[in-house]
C-alpha cells in the first residue's frame, strides 16, 4: 500500500504509531481498503477494533459491543453517518458521552458541520493521515481517560453545577447530557471566568490541536449554549466578544464564592 491517496490516504509514513490508549475503536466505513488500513493502524497502535460496512450493521455493533470510540465515515449506504451518530447518541446514558470522529471528503464544509451539530467531536478529511486518525483517536480517549484530582472543587454559576472529577453536570439539578468536547468546553468557560477565550485558544486548550478547523469550537460552543442557556438565541451565560471570542459572563457573587462568576464549592476557583 504505497500510494493510497485514490482511496482517501495521504502520507501513510513508516511503521505504527508508538504508544496508546487502551480501548475498543469501532471503524465504519463501506470502503474496504480504508477500513482494512485504518483498522490495521489502529490495532498496530494497541486498539482494538470492530468493523462496520454501513450505517445499519454500525448500529448493532455498537449495541452488541458498546466501544469507546467511534470513527464514522460521513457517505454510507443504508443509513448515512450524520444518521448514525444523531442516532447513537440517542441510545442510551453512555452514548451522549461516545466520542465520535467523523471522516468527510474534502469540499463537504456544509456536512462536516452539520456532523458536528448531531454530536460528532472532531473530524478528519480525506485524504487522511492513518497516522494522524491514530493521533487524533489516542488524543480523544487520552482526554475521556485522564482522572481529575479527587479534591477538585465544584463548580458552580447561575445554576450550573459541575463536578470535574465525576465528570457530571447539572442545570437547577437536572442533569445535562453532555459530550466529551461540550463537558471540557464547559469545565474550561467555569475555569476561567470574565476571560475573553480566541478560538485559537479553546482549540489548542480543549481539543490539544495547535492547529485545525475554527469551526469545530463555534459548532461546539452553538451546542454548548444550547443546552446551558435559558434562551440560546439570546446566550447570557456563554457571551460572544466580537472580534475575541466568548467569555463566561461575570454575576454578582453570593457570600463565600470566587471573585469572577463562577464560584467553588469551597470559595476557590
Amino acid at each position: 500500500m504505497s500510494n493510497e491517496t485514490g482511496s482517501g490516504f495521504s502520507g501513510l509514513g513508516p511503521g505504527p504509531v508508538p504508544g496508546g490508549v487502551a480501548g475498543r475503536v469501532l471503524v465504519v466505513d463501506d470502503d474496504p481498503t480504508v477500513s482494512e488500513v485504518v483498522a490495521g493502524y489502529l490495532e498496530r497502535a494497541g486498539f482494538t477494533v470492530d468493523r462496520a460496512v454501513d450505517g445499519p450493521s454500525a448500529l448493532e455493533a455498537a449495541a452488541r459491543c458498546p466501544p469507546d470510540l467511534v470513527v464514522l465515515d460521513l457517505m454510507l449506504p443504508g443509513i448515512d453517518g450524520l444518521e448514525v451518530c444523531r442516532r447513537l447518541r440517542a441510545s442510551g446514558t453512555w452514548a451522549h458521552t461516545l466520542p465520535v470522529v467523523m471522516l468527510t471528503a474534502r469540499g463537504e464544509e456544509e456536512d462536516r458541520i452539520l456532523g458536528l451539530e448531531v454530536g460528532a467531536d472532531d473530524y478528519v478529511t480525506k485524504p487522511f493521515s492513518p497516522r494522524e486518525l491514530v493521533l487524533r483517536v489516542r488524543s480523544v480517549l487520552r482526554r475521556r481517560s485522564s482522572t481529575t484530582p479527587v479534591g477538585e472543587p465544584l463548580l458552580k454559576v447561575a445554576g450550573l453545577a459541575v463536578d470535574p472529577a465525576a465528570r457530571r453536570a447539572t442545570r437547577d439539578g437536572a442533569e445535562l447530557a453532555l459530550t466529551l468536547r461540550e463537558f471540557d468546553l464547559l469545565v474550561y468557560f467555569l475555569q476561567h471566568p470574565g476571560q475573553a477565550c480566541d478560538r485559537e485558544r479553546l482549540m489548542r486548550e480543549v481539543w490539544g490541536w495547535e492547529y485545525g478547523d475554527l469551526s469545530t469550537v463555534t459548532v461546539h460552543v452553538r451546542r454548548l449554549r444550547s443546552k446551558i442557556e435559558q434562551d440560546p438565541a439570546d446566550p447570557q451565560l456563554i457571551r460572544t466578544v466580537w472580534g475575541a471570542g466568548y467569555r463566561l459572563e461575570t454575576v454578582p457573587c453570593p457570600s463565600g464564592s470566587a471573585p469572577g462568576g463562577a464560584r467553588a464549592e469551597d470559595g476557590s476557583v
